[in-house]
């Protein structure tokens, strides 16, 4: 169903997140009945009204139910978790749940910073704004932190993100002073309340930075006329991936700090030693990466230098489950249901496959070339694997009244030539990823709990003799802190090593079996290549309508089948148009999925 505010949501998630209320409402009306107990004795002892002293506990209690959400927040975002897949998740449609979470987490900790604002002012005692307080609350600590969440907080309103996503992008990195002054502020014990959701995520990004420290093989492009790249790297074998899955890329050239995501349109059995990814135009970054691959001039040595993280995926995909696929996209949206179609037709000759209907809009006839992308340039099935997929597009140009008379450009690759200390993408802690990521949660946490003791022991004890009124709380919580990150520092750059060490024998063949591509000319036309395609038996026919869009309703409703999958990318409001008329009752047949893309 479609809730304002929260947008597309199934009947679980709607509930999950009605739970969450409760729990942070069951909180708040918990400690504000415990702390109220206090308010006779704390009255007397700050010689204040009884109803100050009762605004002073509520807005503790407010800060206290930011913990809360605090306490969730990180999982969302923590991309290489193995407890997102356990649900069926991924960090990609995870994020709705960390930006509620956020909101929710950052107008209570507005609220609890701003209560004492006022707090302090009506009992004249504004100093306290000032204090320190090394065995207690340090309020300074925690105005800069909450200053460091408004800026970041601020900057992830719709518009600003979309206008300006290199203003969101930097200031999201506030989030590490954010969190090094919310333990300041509140002491290394209360801390601990969102303590396994973030040592998850240090672990998940360390693991990342790492994996991007390296730079990898970039093979070719494809350069398409409607201004889209596709970027096809060397992998290894060991590498797989689900479709729909995402990869981080970064080039330095361009920017060293910018990270940005991109859906994968390759398919793991198709191309198993290459994975690619689909880059549209519609930003300062992605325009200057275009002008620098479609001016091979522009490159030295044909060489592009760049680095990446993922892929980050669903753990299994169940398109196979209905009778026909509806594919409902809007330009760029398109990239997820490429690998879609990639994974049906390596799957024809051991399933039963469904009929596939792409229904795609676009704003004018150059970005037709982007239906080239569905077969790959390598790992090109035969013809007899794909007799059995039954693929009809219907393609829709908005801005055109009719077919142009100019004959349509023809998509071109270029070769380029990596160094030798290029890396194919692979694993980053190998096949068995998940018994390592076990191995570096349970060893680093079992190195920080030895050296919290041995310090505790030999440090604080001696001085503080249990009474936790004489060692200082700031510096226990930096401490504390600095045994964290280095247990994670250790165990997990120990297996990320090892690991590199057993790919380093395969990268090597990688290397010396494609020095005969990197000897072709640098550009030629696809027009030969696409030529011998087995297109018309992957496609059973594609009709172009101009001038008009999608009656996405009479589609929905004329499709035949007793299960069919629907599945949309594209603008939100294409989204929310499908599922209204998914949910609507009309049809009983139709299921709807929502698909992330980026691009």
């Amino acid at each position: 169903m479609i809730v304002k505010g929260l947008g597309i949501v199934t009947l679980i998630e709607l509930a999950l997140f009605t739970m969450f209320i409760a729990l942070d409402v069951w909180y708040f009306s918990y400690y504000v009945r415990y702390l109220f107990k206090q308010v006779p004795l704390l009255q007397i002892q700050r010689r204040e009204q009884v109803w100050q002293t009762k605004f002073d506990r509520v807005a503790l209690v407010f800060g206290l139910a930011g913990n809360v959400c605090l306490t969730f927040l990180f999982y969302p975002v923590t991309r290489g978790s193995s407890i997102l897949p356990m649900w069926g998740l991924t960090s990609e449609g995870s994020i709705k749940y960390h930006t509620w979470l956020g909101h929710i987490a950052m107008t209570l900790f507005t609220i609890h910073g701003s209560l004492y604002i006022v707090y302090w002012t009506l009992t004249h005692r504004l100093s306290e704004m000032l204090k320190w307080d090394q065995h207690y609350i340090a309020n300074v600590a925690g105005e800069i932190g909450l200053l460091c969440g408004l800026a970041l907080w601020m900057t992830t309103y719709p518009t600003i993100r979309r206008k300006m996503f290199d203003l969101f992008f930097y200031t999201h990195y506030l989030y590490i002073p954010f969190m090094v002054f919310f333990i300041l502020h509140t002491g290394i014990g209360f801390a601990c309340i969102m303590l396994p959701g973030f040592y998850l995520f240090i672990i998940d990004r360390y693991l990342r930075f790492l994996q991007s420290r390296q730079k990898v093989r970039l093979v070719s492009a494809r350069v398409l006329p409607c201004e889209t790249v596709e970027l096809n790297f060397s992998k290894s074998r060991a590498l797989n991936y689900s479709p729909t899955s995402i990869m981080f890329i970064n080039v330095p050239s361009i920017s060293k700090l910018q990270w940005h995501p991109f859906t994968v349109t390759s398919n793991s059995n198709l191309e198993p030693e290459r994975i690619s990814v689909v880059i549209k135009c519609v930003g300062n970054w992605t325009k200057n990466l275009y002008d620098l691959i479609s001016s091979p001039s522009s490159l030295t040595n044909r060489h592009l230098e760049v680095s990446v993280e993922g892929p980050y995926g669903p753990a299994a995909t169940n398109f196979l489950r209905h009778d026909m696929l509806v594919m409902i996209s809007g330009g760029s949206g398109i990239t997820p249901f490429i690998s879609i179609i990639r994974e049906i037709i390596s799957t024809t000759q051991s399933h039963n496959i469904p009929k596939i209907k792409l229904i795609t809009a676009f704003k004018n006839s150059s970005h037709l070339s982007m239906l080239d992308l569905i077969l790959p340039i390598s790992g090109i099935p035969s013809s007899e694997s794909c007799s059995d997929l039954d693929l009809q597009i219907e393609a829709y140009i908005t801005r055109e009244k009719g077919q142009p008379k100019d004959k349509p450009q023809i998509p071109q690759t270029l070769f380029f030539r990596p160094n030798p200390s290029d890396a194919p993408i692979y694993p980053t802690l190998g096949t068995n990823s998940w018994l390592w990521l076990c191995a570096i949660i349970s060893s680093s946490f079992l190195i920080f709990l030895v050296l919290l003791g041995v310090f505790t022991q030999y440090v604080i004890y001696p001085i503080d003799q249990n009474t936790n009124k004489l060692y200082s709380h700031p510096k226990k919580a930096l401490m504390n802190m600095l045994f964290i990150c280095s247990s994670i520092v250790l165990t997990a750059t120990g297996a990320f090593l090892w690991n590199k060490k057993r790919n380093s024998s395969e990268a090597k063949q990688i290397l010396d079996t494609e020095e005969s591509v990197t000897n072709r000319s640098s550009f030629r036309d696809d027009g030969r290549e696409l030529e011998s395609h087995p297109q018309q038996s992957v496609i059973k026919s594609i009709n172009v309508h101009y001038g008009q869009r999608p009656d996405l309703q009479r589609i929905l409703l004329e499709s035949k089948g007793s299960n069919i999958g629907v599945l949309v990318s594209g603008p939100k409001e294409m989204r929310h148009d499908v599922a209204a008329i998914c949910t609507s009752g009309l049809a009983e047949n139709l299921h709807f999925e929502s698909i992330s893309f980026t691009w």
